[in-house]
């Protein structure tokens, strides 16, 4: 495998590092990947404390014979400039970015323009159908610890779970906060876009446009329209997106469309790593053991790009 230091939207006001991982032994035309992180700033490798996932995924699948592009995150590298934008939304967070990529791979003579595909990992996935419809135009998609739900549905239930694990007076003090952030996520579908750009909901930064913007374009309104190729991953033990919600209810939308796979892992965390803890209130203590993909993730990925 060759590492090629590349700039993601060189020409536009955020440009972004990035490596294209290119397979050391090719034969004609090489399929790709765009890697899409999950939520808030990270870099290109995805780092969550001592674990690389998505350096793990560019390794694996360029052994496998797949190119893979993984570049910083915008707020990664712009977050302070970015900050004081109130009508900051995933499209100018996550979705821009991933379509150049798209668009860069595309321009490569190396790699099949016929066989791009894209790999959201949690809000990444879950934003992957959106990211396709609106200029990714991918062969096939895969979803990694997605969730078609909203949002703002997926926090206030994390918050549930951390306030039933809580004793009787850290509950207490936790559920006025847990309330009142519930109130105020209840109520931004009745705000107008420039009302919504001016109403904090987290902190004074995140504003109530960003879930807005993103609850009014839904993944379910993509997926139901989607016949193309798509991969839905799982780990069993995934305490930020759930089997029962998340996966269970994306075989629920998908139906019985053809070219659509679901792939359970037994024992494997959001970061398809081994679990420890299996915890939401040890994440940060289970995110610092440092760990790998799990290679049968990567080798179902590898497979069911070729087979697409």
């Amino acid at each position: 495998m060759t590492e090629e230091k590349i700039v993601i939207g060189e020409a536009t006001k955020y440009p972004l590092n990035g490596i294209l991982s290119i397979p050391n032994e090719t034969n004609g035309l090489i399929p790709a990947v765009v890697l899409v992180q999950g939520s808030g700033p990270s870099n290109m490798d995805a780092k969550v404390f001592n674990n690389l996932p998505f350096k793990d995924i560019a390794e694996g699948l360029s052994e496998k014979g797949i190119a893979v592009l993984r570049y910083d995150k915008r707020t990664f590298v712009y977050g302070k400039e970015m900050k004081h934008e109130a009508g900051l939304s995933v499209k100018e967070e996550t979705i821009e970015d991933a379509i150049l990529a798209a668009d860069f791979l595309r321009k490569d003579s190396r790699i099949d323009s016929n066989k791009i595909f894209v790999i959201g990992h949690s809000l990444g996935g879950m934003l992957a159908p959106r990211i396709d419809a609106e200029g990714g135009a991918f062969a096939g998609i895969v979803i990694m610890a997605g969730s078609p739900r909203k949002l703002e549905e997926i926090m206030m239930d994390q918050n549930d779970m951390i306030l039933n694990s809580l004793n009787a007076f850290l509950r207490w003090i936790a559920k006025k906060q847990i309330t009142a952030l519930s109130s105020k996520l209840e109520n931004i579908y009745n705000l107008s876009d420039e009302e919504a750009k001016s109403t904090p909901v987290i902190g004074k930064r995140v504003k109530a446009y960003y879930f807005k913007e993103m609850g009014e374009h839904p993944s379910t309104h993509y997926l139901s329209k989607m016949d193309k190729p798509i991969l839905f991953l799982q780990g069993e033990k995934d305490f930020q997106t759930t089997v029962h919600k998340d996966f269970e209810g994306y075989k629920k939308i998908m139906g019985n469309k053809p070219n659509t796979t679901f792939k359970l892992y037994p024992n494997l965390n959001h970061m398809f790593m081994p679990s420890v803890y299996g915890e939401l209130l040890k994440a940060k203590k289970e995110y610092k053991v440092a760990q790998h993909v799990n290679k049968d993730v990567i080798n179902d990925i590898s497979d069911w790009i070729y087979t697409v």
